[in-house]
């Protein structure tokens, strides 16, 4: 079985999808990732192979400015290019990221099977929840209801919006205006950081993330038995800005023995005059986070998915620093979880205060322990290929079944 797999150049949605042609290639199934090249260096030293995803870059006429015209209008013309591509290398099955369209309409375009991956909790508008983006629990008694009720007649506008500009962009490329039949999902999260709905799709299964680290080498914390705390700043353009220096100023204020010890992994780390700011020890660069995490008390972050999913599986509680978008909503899910603390707006203060209590209160590192646990009510990814493109009437080419 050959699977191609889309997804944007963004860490947030390019990792993942290495992650995931890692599980393919671990059980002797062919991956390539369709992405930006930008990561071709640093997955092909780890065995992924990494192709150029077609019309990624913007042209003159693309509209940046409308969100909807950037993830339709470009998607199709995208997936123009990219489908006769995926047919001349016989690909068996296409797995597209949740805003790469394109993948899903080439594969369309192509005839091939195809699976949606979504690398975070499933976003779906819900008639149980209030809009994802908000944080806010679901509404209780009638009250509650009639608000989360108002609040989805708000927000159904800019959806149905989008559902026309989707809609025109397809069928400007000879699809349909809606797809035929729902692609099955892939989503990659601990179920834990789901929200119960009533109508959670009969073909969205959840695989547990995929996490990927994008360098082999091994952080060596700064010396002494303190209490180590790792400080992810967010990668996403959404994030809180000036997160780093904020929270050594909090952390230099923090009164426990031993002093509490510092490493700061980011893919791009803070200046020099940062780190001589903060007047202790402190250790900062790229590492690999999953080893840093078996041995971390505590994770600053700024509530991104793949930071938070690879703290939380590690069973280390959090400190979430959001910005907009999902990082408001993730946040504020693992704040009424337990497992971690919002701090909003950004200041010495509060940061402090936060890790006083996180570190001082085990009821945050056991309900981090309970989110962890999670992961053994996941399913296989790969299985769910298989079964899809065994199940799909187009699969006939001789002398793969073997391969399945």
């Amino acid at each position: 079985m050959k699977v191609a797999i889309v997804a944007g150049p963004d860490a947030g949605h390019a990792f993942p999808a290495f992650a995931l042609a890692e599980r393919f290639a671990a059980q002797g199934i062919s991956a390539v990732v369709y992405t930006g090249l930008q990561w071709y260096d640093v997955a092909a030293a780890r065995g992924v192979e990494v192709a150029e995803l077609p019309g990624l870059q913007a042209t003159v006429n693309d509209d940046d400015e409308d969100a909807g015209a950037k993830l339709s209008v470009r998607a199709a013309r995208m997936a123009v290019h990219l489908a006769p591509v995926l047919a001349t290398r016989g690909v068996d099955l296409v797995i597209s990221d949740v805003i790469t369209v394109a993948g899903l309409w080439a594969a369309e375009l192509a005839g091939i099977p195809a699976i949606e991956l979504v690398p975070h909790p499933l976003y779906l508008p819900s008639r149980g929840l209030p809009p994802i983006g908000t944080g806010m629990a679901p509404g209780v008694g009638v009250r509650g209801r009639l608000r989360d009720g108002l609040l989805r007649a708000a927000s159904n506008v800019s959806v149905r919006t989008g559902d026309r500009q989707r809609a025109r962009a397809r069928t400007s490329i000879g699809l349909s205006a809606v797809p035929a039949a729902p692609v099955p999902r892939m989503v990659a999260t601990l179920p834990e950081l789901e929200v119960p709905r009533p109508d959670w799709p009969e073909s969205a299964h959840v695989i547990g993330p995929l996490l990927w680290e994008p360098t082999t080498e091994v952080f060596t914390p700064p010396p002494g038995d303190g209490p180590l705390i790792m400080v992810a700043p967010s990668t996403a353009v959404i994030g809180a800005a000036d997160m780093v220096s904020v929270v050594l100023d909090a952390l230099r204020t923090v009164d426990v023995e031993p002093v509490v010890r510092v490493v700061i992994s980011s893919l791009t780390p803070p200046s020099d005059d940062v780190l001589d700011g903060y007047g202790r020890p402190v250790v900062a660069g790229l590492g690999r986070q999953d080893l840093l995490l078996a041995e971390a008390d505590l994770v600053i972050c700024g509530g991104g998915h793949g930071m938070l999913s690879k703290a939380l599986l590690a069973g280390v509680p959090v400190i979430t620093v959001p910005g907009g978008g999902d990082q408001w909503e993730l946040a504020n899910r693992v704040a009424r979880q337990g497992s971690g603390v919002l701090v909003r707006p950004l200041t010495v203060v509060a940061v402090a205060d936060a890790v006083h209590r996180v570190l001082g209160e085990p009821s945050y590192a056991r309900a981090a322990a309970r989110v962890a646990a999670s992961i053994a009510d996941v399913t296989d990814p790969v299985r769910i290929a298989r079964r899809h493109v065994r199940a799909d009437p187009r699969y006939s080419r001789d002398g793969e079944q073997g391969d399945m």
